[in-house]
């Protein structure tokens, strides 16, 4: 695990707005941060080489491209020997409509995020690819009826 990074007031600010705001110009992050643009653009670009800011996004609304279902699924492994962690992470990072993959702790091996247009279309994902795939021997399907808070990245403590 990396270690912690040491930022200061004004890298936590900054991190803190563009987290907020991905779109922000450098002068309106730079003057919210309290600095000149050119020091702001090189703590920025400081960060981006760190990796603290590994990417920019923008947040597209699933159910506008028909995608109106969204299912976390627990599954559960035959092995966990780390080829075969490994094996099934790269096969999950190969099909689209898989949005996150998580290794956990506990009753399963992975939580896994997907889409599907309709639960028709998840259901076949679900028999014809995921139940399917090698060295899975359960899913456990978790359909979400609406989402109350989403809301990415990490709280940061400006103070």
């Amino acid at each position: 695990m990396p270690n912690r990074a040491k930022l200061d007031k004004i890298d936590r600010h900054i991190l803190s707005d563009l987290q907020a705001d991905g779109r922000m110009t450098n002068v309106d992050l730079a003057k919210r941060a309290g600095i000149s643009a050119p020091p702001c653009l090189r703590r920025v670009r400081a960060l981006e080489k760190a990796n603290i800011i590994r990417g920019y996004h923008a947040d597209v609304a699933p159910e506008a491209l028909g995608y109106t279902v969204t299912v976390f699924a627990l599954v559960g492994l035959n092995s966990q020997a780390e080829a075969d962690l490994k094996a099934f992470e790269t096969l999950m990072g190969s099909w689209p409509n898989v949005r996150e993959c998580h290794m956990l702790a506990g009753e399963a091996d992975f939580l896994v995020k997907i889409v599907a247009e309709d639960w028709d279309h998840y259901q076949k994902f679900l028999t014809t690819q995921l139940t399917s795939a090698p060295n899975v021997s359960h899913v456990k399907s978790l359909m979400v009826f609406r989402t109350a808070k989403y809301q990415p990245g990490v709280p940061i403590a400006i103070e």
